[in-house]
This record gives C-alpha cells, structure tokens and sequence, in this order.
C-alpha cells in the first residue's frame, strides 16, 4: 500500500522544520496520490524544483515508494522557469501538491523521506 500524498507531504514538512527550514504546501492536490512537486527556492532569484523521478527509477530502487528527480536540465534554474514549468504541468495534471522550501545552500531532504 502507497502512502496518501498529504501524509507524505506532511512529513516532509515536518523534516524540514526538524533542519530549521520555513516550507509550506503552495497548492495542495489529491489527498490519496496526487503527484508531489518540491521547490527549493536559494533566495537569489534561483530556485530548484524536484518532481516525481521517470518509473525506470523505481525498478533501480526496490522497496522505494516515491522517487524525485531533478524536473528541470539546469538546476538552480531561473525562478521565471520554475514557475513557467509548474504552469504547465497544472495545465496537464491538476491534482499535483506544490510544496516550497526556502533554503539558500539548497538542501532539499528528498533522500531522507522517499521511503
């Protein structure tokens, strides 16, 4: 059984509180398995974005529910490209969680709540 997407996201903001760093869910989704996007904005005008990894990385990790991936080539991307990418994807998914972070050094704890 899959974990809801609002208690994963629960938890993830709980770690990043744990670390001392401010997130908040921007655009909630489906409460049972909307897709769960992570924004990592450095404050600078940059910001890098995280989003469910392609089904061939699941089959890498086993045991592994969700799995991230880098959803943009350049990271730290343009904030006016985050936000560019996230319109699109509402357009074709409108049941995706955003969730923003805010950390200058970029950390994102997406390999401490994937499992």
């Amino acid at each position: 059984m899959r974990l809801k997407s609002a208690l994963w996201v629960a938890a993830y903001l709980r770690r990043c509180q744990v670390e001392g760093v401010f997130a908040v869910v921007r655009r909630r989704g489906a409460e049972e398995a909307g897709a769960i996007f992570v924004r990592i904005s450095r404050l600078d005008g940059t910001s890098d974005l995280f989003g469910p990894a392609p089904q061939s990385a699941f089959d890498a990790v086993p045991g592994v529910e969700r799995v991230f991936s880098a959803s943009l080539a350049e990271q730290p991307a343009p904030d006016a490209a985050i936000e560019a990418f996230l319109a699109r994807e509402l357009k074709f998914d409108p049941d995706v969680w955003i969730v923003e972070a805010e950390d200058r050094a970029g950390r994102n704890f997406l390999d401490l709540v994937s499992v």
